[in-house]
């Protein structure tokens, strides 16, 4: 049964009636391009043909109602809880948060009721509180014919998820779920907002991307995170620049040696390298040179491993794992201290690659790790 369908069924079986429509938003994996997002910086993400699904009909009592098939127990919810960050706890957090954006932004949002079915895994650092989030807005908007182009969304529901839910992340996320389109990756300024497609076609040259879940229990991700975000904050102020992206890889040296600390300085070198990197990406991508963007993941790695210091031994292990099996390629993908990595591998290595991180882990004892490969997928939608 496709995650479409059993987004259907949960919401036959929870409500005993038809949904008006279902609407679907991928993952996401960033190819390049890490904590450099809230910094004003440069990133590279791709969306995941990996789907988050909600089933949705309007409720004639204006309230919301939300089952999950990761929970059986649905969540109910008025205004008065939606209007208040925190009202509304857990899991559903997420789609109590952007019922109150949209009410914060001035819409009349209709109540609903909505089932969600996910291929997303939870925790690997894949996005799925961005997929829930869109899927759930672009359900509301369509339910209740709203005015709010396509264009406005990302912010929308970044709001939902640093206002309502308290998890302060930048707009890269939501970015890549909404406006990813098949066969690209998207090459996103933070500053401006502006956005560019880049090829990213991976048929074309025999290449795949092996997605490595490490199953690392996440430690002290949410305070580890925000840690790295003063930092980077802290680093901004003391070299008078508005935010890092103003700091470039030619003045580096100069701006380091202004830093009192030896921590301040290796947090900005990452953020600082990482968005030249990621730069450098995007010429190799539009030459058509696919493969010569293995040596910057890996470059990208080390930088996370040693500057940022948000890897962790399953991480580090599986990155080691891949390149000694023949990635051209790998790196941690996510916010950091759990989540996943990604390979870039010969299309037909991709399940030797894997072999080789999984016995990799099991001569270190961890947890079996997860893969998957993966193509650029399209952006949210409405599947009817």
């Amino acid at each position: 049964m496709t995650v479409a369908d059993r987004a259907t069924a949960g919401f036959r079986q929870r409500y005993r009636t038809e949904p008006a429509g279902r609407w679907a938003a991928p993952g996401r994996v960033n190819l390049i391009g890490e904590h450099t997002d809230y910094n004003d910086g440069f990133v590279l993400p791709f969306a995941l043909p990996l789907r988050t699904v909600v089933a949705a009909a309007p409720d004639p009592d204006g309230r919301w109602t939300v089952w999950s098939e990761l929970d059986d127990e649905p969540v109910e919810f008025g205004a008065a809880e939606a209007d208040e960050p925190g009202g509304v706890d857990g899991w559903a957090a997420y789609v109590a948060g952007v019922v109150w954006a949209l009410r914060a932004a001035g819409h009349d949002v209709p109540g609903a009721r909505l089932a969600v079915a996910s291929d997303v895994p939870v925790g690997s650092g894949l996005s799925s509180s961005a997929a829930i989030e869109s899927a759930v807005l672009a359900a509301l908007v369509d339910l209740g014919g709203l005015d709010l182009p396509a264009q406005a969304w990302h912010r929308l529901a970044q709001r939902a998820e640093n206002d309502y839910v308290g998890a302060p992340t930048g707009i890269m996320d939501q970015s890549a779920v909404i406006r990813g389109r098949e066969g690209h990756a998207l090459f996103l300024d933070c500053r401006t907002e502006e956005v560019e497609q880049i090829p990213f076609d991976l048929d074309a040259a025999g290449l795949a991307v092996l997605v490595i879940d490490s199953r690392a229990p996440h430690r002290h991700a949410d305070g580890e995170y925000a840690a790295r975000r003063r930092s980077c904050e802290r680093g901004a102020a003391a070299l008078g620049v508005a935010a890092l992206r103003d700091v470039d890889v030619a003045g580096l040296d100069t701006a380091l040696a202004r830093l009192d600390d030896d921590e301040t300085r290796r947090r900005v070198r990452h953020v600082v390298t990482e968005n030249q990197r990621v730069l450098d990406t995007v010429a190799l991508l539009r030459a058509g040179r696919v493969r010569d963007t293995g040596p910057l993941l890996t470059a990208s790695h080390a930088s996370m491993r040693d500057d940022f210091e948000i890897t962790v031994p399953e991480i580090d292990t599986a990155v080691e794992a891949a390149l000694s099996a023949g990635a051209y390629g790998a790196r941690m993908t996510g916010g950091g201290f759990g989540g996943c990595v990604l390979a870039l591998v010969d299309a037909d290595a991709a399940d030797p690659v894997a072999a080789a991180v999984t016995e990799a882990y099991a001569k270190r004892g961890f947890t079996a790790p997860g893969t998957l490969t993966v193509r650029p997928a399209g952006g949210v939608t409405r599947l009817g």
